[in-house]
Formats: structure tokens, C-alpha cells, sequence
């Protein structure tokens, strides 16, 4: 089973099923080598850089457009413009018959959420998970943004969450482990603040694929999963809900909702895993700058 965006996770059940098809040999050896670890020479990374620093710009430039009034339709138009202005691909537009370039979540919609002609209003807070193709290699980042003025319980979890992912970039460096990461993630959130941490999605591998091991949950114990080795990179993101941590997918197929419709925060970096500390490939340095100036936007958390 294969989760849009924010990870997946391979069931056993299903590739035992897959190796009774005809078409199992080469599909599978292509199964195989995508869900592995790849580590990236500099000179791959420095393209990621690329990709990555266009899903932040990317990112900023819907910065400058959201407000109450527009649909996410609307939203999703504005980013895939920009992409394909710099000459590169959405990343997320026909993966697994996908149809649009971004995931936007509204609310009580944890990840995957599809743009729609609702429009926006004050108090609402929109998350836009956006993956760009370029050079050939993937870049994944997303941010949460408050439209118009937010109660304080929603001003902490959107702090709380983009704080939690500083945190847990934080423990990705040589050395570490993924449980380290995880469990980092979860300590500021669900430990300091009673929050809902998802089980079922999970942070993931990049490069030439979308998704590549190893996956990168956001709760486990220290000193636990795959080492962390300089020259991989990943996606950190931890998708924190305000009351409980289960959800449930909505009609569509793809959008994820909490369970208790409580509103929930999504924020996301791609990383290189270095000696000493992380770099970070995605920048939220733009995005914030737009986010302060755009007086539709509450920004002040």
C-alpha cells in the first residue's frame, strides 16, 4: 500500500499478491531498487538543493495569493503555473492517478486533501504539500498557513508543529537513527503538549523517486530504525492533529480528516543527513517572508 505525499508503507499481503502476476519479475526488481535506501554524491545533492529551493519558492508564491474568498482549485492553478514557468514537473500531478499538482488540507484535513472549488474563509487554516521534478530528482516540502485571524489553541499547534520539525531535524546527522528523529518529533509534541501524532503516515526517502526508504515516522524510541549515513536524504514532516491522533479518509479516496474534526498542522523539509548537523535543502525563508507580507495571512505564532 503506497501513501500519496507524506510516506508509505509496503504490506506484505500485497506484493505476495503482486508476485502471482505475469508481470511480476520486472516489476517487482523496479519495486525493489525504488524502495531502497540511495545515497547522494554532492553533486546529487546540489540538484535536490534545486528542486527543493523550487517547492520553497513555490510555496511563497501561493504565500502571496492565499486569502478568504479564493478556492483551493485557485491555490493549486497558482502553484502549478510556477512549476512549469521553471521548467520543471509536479511531482505529485498523475502519481497514482493523482489529478492535481498539490495536496491542500483544510482544517480537520490532516495530508492528501484535494483542491476544491470551496472557497476560503477567515479562520481557516490551509496546509499546501507541493513536490516538484527537476534535473530528474524530487524535491517535497510543506507548510501550514492561517488565513485571517486564528483562535490561541490554533496559534500553539501551528508552533507546536513547525517547532517539532526543527526539532527533529535536529537528530538527523550521521550516526543517528530514524527512531532518534521520530522520537524527537513526538516528544515536543505529543509528550509536552497532549497532541495527536498520526500513526498511519509517515516522513520518507527522496531522490530520483518520490518516495524512497527509509520511511520517517513521527513517534518511536531513540536508538531504534535504519542508520542515519551521510549522503541520504529525506523528508521530515511531522502532521500533528489538536485532539486525537486517529484518522480517516474521506470520500474522495484521498483526502485524510481527523477523526474528532479537530483541526490539524503539517510542515515538511527536505534534508541531507551530514556529519554534525543536517542540511537542509528546502527553505522556509522565502515562504515566511511572503507570509508576513501578505496581510490576508496570520503569521504572528
Amino acid at each position: 500500500m503506497l501513501v500519496l505525499c507524506t510516506g508509505f508503507r509496503l504490506v506484505v499481503a500485497d506484493i505476495l499478491k503482486y508476485l502471482k502476476t505475469p508481470t511480476y519479475k520486472s516489476g517487482f526488481i523496479y519495486t525493489f531498487i525504488k524502495y531502497m535506501i540511495h545515497y547522494k554524491s554532492k553533486a546529487e545533492v546540489e540538484l535536490m538543493r534545486e528542486s527543493s529551493l523550487l517547492v520553497s519558492k513555490t510555496l511563497a508564491e501561493v504565500a502571496k495569493f492565499i486569502k478568504a474568498g479564493i478556492s483551493t482549485l485557485d491555490v493549486d492553478r497558482v502553484a502549478e503555473e510556477f512549476i512549469r514557468d521553471n521548467a520543471a514537473i509536479p511531482s505529485f500531478k498523475g502519481y497514482q492517478d493523482f489529478p492535481f499538482a498539490c495536496c491542500i488540507s483544510v482544517n480537520d484535513a490532516v495530508v492528501h486533501g484535494f483542491p476544491t472549488k470551496d472557497l476560503l474563509k477567515d479562520g481557516d487554516i490551509v496546509t499546501v504539500d507541493v513536490g516538484v521534478l527537476k534535473n530528474n530528482f524530487h524535491g517535497d516540502s510543506a507548510y501550514t498557513f492561517a488565513v485571517g485571524e486564528i483562535s490561541p489553541e490554533v496559534k500553539q499547534l501551528l508552533r507546536v508543529t513547525k517547532n517539532s520539525l526543527l526539532r527533529g531535524i535536529e537528530k538527523a546527522v550521521h550516526g543517528n537513527r530514524v527512531g532518534d528523529i521520530a522520537f524527537a518529533v513526538q516528544y515536543a509534541t505529543e509528550k509536552e503538549h497532549g497532541y495527536g501524532v498520526v500513526r498511519e503516515l509517515v516522513g520518507h526517502g527522496i531522490g530520483r523517486h518520490l518516495h524512497e526508504d527509509p520511511q520517517v515516522p513521527n513517534y518511536g524510541k531513540r536508538g531504534t530504525g535504519a542508520k542515519l549515513k551521510e549522503g541520504m536524504v529525506i523528508c521530515i514532516e511531522p502532521m500533528i492533529n489538536m485532539g486525537t491522533k486517529n484518522v480517516f479518509h474521506d470520500k474522495d479516496g484521498w483526502t485524510i480528516r481527523t477523526e474528532d474534526g479537530k483541526p490539524a498542522a503539517h510542515f515538511e523539509h527536505t534534508i541531507c543527513i551530514q556529519r554534525g548537523k543536517a542540511d537542509i535543502l528546502s527553505s522556509f525563508a522565502e515562504i515566511e517572508a511572503a507570509e508576513h507580507a501578505n496581510i490576508n495571512l496570520f503569521s504572528d505564532y
